[in-house]
């Protein structure tokens, strides 16, 4: 087995534990090595959160630029790295099935793959062609050697379609297009989330969002994988705006007890 064989299996493999798998995600390749460093098995880039250190808001970056970003945190860390791809950058399923390729090609263990448009007036998917683009991206993601994990994403409560039947229909058909994790981000009502968890027989993601459910109860639902998305990036961003505040507005230093921690974990998490 390749290197990337063994860290794709091992990634599906955490899927599988009786403890959801914390994934965070990581914004560049410093967080990434920091979040390694204490103890996370796998990482997971996030759209917002590596646009945001381009200066970018959400959506706003190419399919070149995420898998150049996610190709150099493949190469930072020694954990699986799983690639948000957005709706594929693509709207044919041929389309995303080459995007898939690319993931494959810049040596990840999963990716994911949404079914929201872009698309003001109409920002989802019609179900039949959400299908067939799983479809095609799971072909692509599991026809070779690696088997690339792909997550497969209903996107309907962060876009304006609070429609848990339709959520349900629709992960039960990525389901059954060959999608090895489910997630419909923005979920947390743990009752929602447990009818998702009984609903399919696949591994489910629940994002991390105000009123979330804990971790110890997203474990008792049957919850197998947690992410946080863009917030720890942009929690790190917060942290910079009370510094810069604080100096420009006080004058005073308040953040470098901060900062000598910071220091601390990152010369313990680059090999300093």
């Amino acid at each position: 087995m390749t290197d990337q064989q063994r860290t794709a299996a091992l990634f599906l493999d955490l899927h599988r534990r009786s403890q959801p798998l914390l994934l965070p995600n990581p914004w560049d390749l410093g967080s990434a090595k920091l979040l390694v460093s204490l103890g996370y098995e796998a990482l997971a880039t996030t759209s917002s959160g590596s646009a945001a250190a381009l200066g970018r808001i959400d959506g706003s970056i190419s399919c070149d630029q995420a898998l150049e970003h996610a190709a150099a945190i493949v190469a930072a860390v020694d954990v699986p790295v799983s690639a948000d791809l957005e709706n594929g950058f693509a709207d044919a399923p041929a389309g995303v099935a080459e995007t898939v390729g690319l993931a494959l090609q810049a040596g990840l263990a999963g990716c994911s793959i949404e079914d929201y448009t872009r698309d003001r007036d109409a920002p989802i998917y019609a179900l039949d062609a959400a299908t067939e683009r799983v479809a095609a991206a799971a072909e692509a993601a599991h026809r070779g050697p690696v088997h690339l994990v792909l997550t497969a994403r209903a996107e309907n409560h962060i876009h304006g379609r609070d429609d848990l039947r339709d959520t349900i229909t629709r992960l039960q058909h990525y389901q059954e297009a060959g999608a090895d994790v489910l997630f419909a981000p923005g979920l947390s009502r743990l009752e929602d989330i447990r009818d998702v968890v009984r609903s399919v027989d696949r591994p489910v993601n629940v994002l991390a969002v105000p009123g979330c459910p804990s971790v110890a109860e997203l474990a008792a639902a049957g919850v197998r994988r947690i992410s946080v998305g863009g917030a720890f990036a942009f929690a790190a961003l917060e942290a910079l705006v009370d510094a810069a505040t604080e100096l420009r507005e006080r004058g005073t230093y308040g953040y470098l007890d901060r900062a000598r921690r910071g220091v601390k974990a990152a010369r313990a998490a680059f090999g300093a």
